[in-house]
């Protein structure tokens, strides 16, 4: 998961050696927590959260069934 939201982001950002993705578990659910450069937060994020929202669906899609709930954090 952690290499697909790279791959997703690292397009849109002028700093991609910036990017950090980290992952903590808890009981129920996986978050993922995306850094970027200071710059490059509003291109991730897009206008009214429009990128950040479909990037979080492509990642929510590419669950298995087994797993536990998944959520994308983007600071």
């Amino acid at each position: 998961m952690k290499a697909l939201i790279e791959s997703i982001v690292t397009p849109l950002v002028d700093h991609p050696e910036d990017i950090v993705v980290t992952r903590s578990e808890e009981d129920t659910k996986v978050v993922y927590h995306l850094t970027v450069n200071q710059d490059d937060v509003g291109k991730v994020i897009g206008k009214n959260g429009r990128i950040a929202k479909s990037i979080r669906t492509v990642v929510y899609a590419a669950k298995t069934d087994g797993e536990k709930r998944i959520y994308l954090d983007i600071m």
